[in-house]
């Protein structure tokens, strides 16, 4: 009987990596392993070298020093162009926007693509598989509105079910809830609560943000980015401290857990000396 080697088990195994760019680290030792088919997050201020390994995960920016393993296969010795095709980042905004009057549906459809537009030919199969997608993200009866005329809630969600269409097995969210109200930001919140609940296989997810406001209860893991390097990296409920995350923030902050989720508290006697603060 094989036994699964512990790489093999892991979506994303990051050994000492770092990136130097224009004099200066901007990841420096920073060891990560991502479970396959969990939920976890990459939490930090801005600054704090998330955008910086979230490009290095995709393939988009080649560490200084270090070794990046990704859907079991090792950097420098894989078609990256390949690899791609099991990966799905979701922005709220990026280079490849879909084309304004598409539909919500035709939108969720380009993902069995990987197109901005809908060129390839669209199978009875492909548009059950996007109508149930976009059905289970709460976007059913918006299916046939333009993407322009969507709330910016909506077309993150219309955005995730389009990558859910290539059935991905690494899907990262890039600040999804950026810009949202607060009704918007828990439909999101859901949808990646709601996908990370489904029995099955499921896609590993990665969810990278600002605010532990943002992290559902799905989140089994979090690694903590300070200055580009690892502040904290463990279950929620060792990483998510008030004390280390006031120094990562540089902000005195109370950190509180109801039902599963976190959220950080600011005192106002505090915002005077926060003035100061650089």
């Amino acid at each position: 009987m094989n036994r699964m080697t512990e790489d093999e088990s892991l979506a994303i195994s990051a050994r000492g990596v770092g990136v130097y760019r224009a004099g200066r680290w901007i990841l420096k030792g920073v060891d990560w392993s991502v479970p396959a088919g969990s939920c976890v997050a990459v939490l930090g201020p801005n600054g704090s070298g998330k955008s910086t390994l979230t490009r290095v995960i995709t393939g988009y920016m080649w560490p200084t020093e270090g070794r990046v393993k990704v859907l079991g296969e090792t950097f420098g010795s894989v078609n990256l162009h390949e690899l791609r095709e099991s990966i799905r980042l979701v922005q709220p905004t990026g280079e490849a926007e879909p084309e304004a009057d598409m539909t919500a549906l035709e939108v969720a459809m380009t993902g069995a693509f990987g197109t901005i537009g809908l060129y390839g030919n669209v199978t009875a199969e492909l548009r059950d598989e996007a109508e149930r997608l976009l059905d289970a993200v709460g976007l059913r009866e918006v299916m046939k509105t333009p993407y322009r005329s969507l709330s910016s809630g909506e077309r993150i969600r219309c955005l995730v079910a389009r990558a859910l269409t290539r059935k991905p097995k690494l899907l990262l969210l890039d600040e999804p809830t950026a810009g949202l109200d607060l009704l918007a930001r828990e439909q999101v919140l859901a949808t990646i609560q709601t996908l990370c609940d489904q029995k099955g296989e499921r896609p590993t997810v990665v969810l990278i943000t600002h605010h532990l406001e943002e992290l559902p209860p799905a989140v089994s893991r979090v690694l903590v980015l300070k200055d580009g390097t690892v502040a904290a990296e463990g279950p929620p409920e060792e990483a998510l401290r008030s004390e280390l995350l006031s120094d990562v923030y540089r902000c005195p902050l109370q950190v509180v857990r109801s039902d599963g989720r976190y959220y950080s508290r600011v005192s106002p006697g505090a915002w005077e000396t926060l003035l100061g603060a650089n």
